[in-house]
């Protein structure tokens, strides 16, 4: 389908702008949850279910986004998720108990699992090959400014204002999302007739959802020992029954044909394992910093900029750091590396100057995005017409889970160290931090494992652009 010149012109930008509103209000956030859990009577140790809730919902949503679009056009599908991701902002500043904010996230994450995946689909139908580079390129850019803003402005309107900012944001930008998009969003539809697999959908969502309650509830003992071993036994049996259904079904939702490709096998593996301790950090830093440092929200949120900036300076060598050692060098390496600059905040105590604090969080955010390119370049690269779509979906859905487990790890441990005395002296509650730093740092560096199993030069056939990094 043609576009109209206009369409062409605004609609990377309304797509660059769903997505900074999404990659914002997830980096926002963070800086926010101890104002937070003082205003819901909760304990700022115990917020993860907040984050859990929001990332868990878009993983599961990713691989239903393609066929929802098909079916009900692009515009229809990327306005409703537009008001679904509003109507969801509203109901957390809204909401005045833990649960009901953990409910409001997840109607947040309804319209947050399709306002990328809608919008980027409709950049590849809408726009000629020759120029799909450019206009992706300019989509992403709004994903590097978010997290430099989120969390100075989440920080500064804890200081200024309240919480319930930290969502109601969201709306403005969404009511003017609503009208841009009827007007230049096009109504873009695939195949008809092409079936969704929701059979195995269904399965393989399930199977995600009891897992990580199971691992939640047995890391923070918000449940019995009992009842978390049956959803984590259940969670595994529909994943085994998905896997069997998949090798048997015409048009499965993620194809077994995947796993037969090296480098895609184990930069998925890979990105699972070592994405624990990215997803974790951006829970653990902020908290770390007001509720074991003593630092301000606003303070908190400057604080991170380095990790922004650290992510964006290693944009300029990634590519010929990558082509010059090869990717297993890389990713060993840049594993290992990883694992320790997470565990090097374990050292970190109120004495420590605030400027080598800031130099940290700007080698974690070099050495962060150093293996994200890596990983998905990785993963991406030997995928082919008929593999492209399904695999790229996959990856998502498993970057989604794998921050998802992380910040659910963190904050277990953090649990488990701090254990009924998150009101005991500062002291305390730093070196639980400390020990839940050290242990991240750990299941990070496991990881490495998995990227040696790759040769010596071994490398995908083709270099992909990465569009999403997070």
């Amino acid at each position: 389908m043609a576009l109209d010149p206009s369409t062409k012109r605004l609609l990377p930008w309304l797509v660059a702008i769903a997505f900074f509103m999404q990659t914002l209000d997830g980096t926002i956030l963070n800086t926010a949850l101890p104002a937070m859990a003082a205003s819901l009577g909760e304990s700022p140790l115990r917020m993860q279910s907040v984050v859990i809730a929001y990332m868990l919902t878009v993983a599961l949503l990713i691989p239903a986004s393609g066929w929802l679009s098909d079916r009900f056009g692009t515009r229809r599908i990327f306005v409703s998720a537009i008001v679904m991701f509003s109507l969801g902002s509203l109901l957390c500043a809204l909401s005045s108990s833990l649960a009901m904010l953990v409910g409001a996230r997840i109607v947040q994450g309804f319209g947050g699992a399709l306002l990328l995946p809608v919008g980027r689909l409709a950049i590849l139908r809408g726009f000629p090959r020759g120029e799909l580079l450019k206009a992706l390129t300019f989509v992403t850019l709004p994903g590097l400014v978010g997290p430099l803003v989120g969390p100075t402005l989440g920080g500064w309107l804890v200081q200024v204002a309240t919480w319930h900012w930290v969502f109601l944001i969201n709306l403005p930008v969404g009511v003017i999302g609503v009208v841009v998009a009827q007007r230049y969003m096009p109504d873009l539809r695939g195949a008809v007739g092409q079936r969704f697999d929701l059979r195995g959908f269904v399965m393989f969502s399930s199977g995600l959802v009891m897992v990580s309650l199971a691992l939640q509830g047995l890391g923070e003992h918000a449940m019995s020992v009992a009842a978390s071993m049956l959803l984590l036994v259940g969670g595994l049996a529909a994943m085994v029954g998905y896997w069997l259904h998949a090798t048997r079904a015409k048009q499965p939702l993620f194809s077994p044909a995947l796993m037969r490709i090296p480098t895609f096998a184990i930069g998925l593996a890979g990105n699972l394992f070592s994405r624990l301790g990215s997803g974790a950090m951006p829970f653990l830093i902020p908290l770390f910093m007001q509720v074991g440092l003593g630092y301000s929200p606003s303070v908190t949120g400057m604080s991170m900029i380095p990790t922004a900036l650290g992510a964006m300076l290693c944009k300029l060598f990634a590519e010929p750091m990558i082509k010059r050692l090869g990717y297993r060098t890389v990713l060993v390496g840049n594993t290992l590396l990883l694992g320790l600059v997470i565990a090097a905040f374990g050292l970190v105590s109120k004495t420590t100057p605030h400027v080598l604090i800031l130099v940290m969080l700007g080698v974690f955010g070099v050495v962060n995005s150093m293996q994200f390119t890596a990983m998905n370049t990785l993963t991406l690269g030997d995928l082919d017409e008929a593999t492209a779509s399904s695999g790229n979906s996959l990856l998502s859905v498993v970057m989604q889970l794998s921050m998802s487990l992380g910040v659910a790890a963190g904050g277990a441990l953090l649990a488990a160290f701090t254990g009924a005395k998150f009101h005991a002296a500062e002291s305390s509650v730093i070196k639980s931090f400390h020990a839940t730093f050290l242990c991240v740092g750990g299941l990070s560096m496991v990881a490495a494992f998995i990227f040696f199993q790759l040769g010596p030069r071994e490398q995908p056939s083709v270099q992909p652009t990465v569009v999403d990094e997070g």
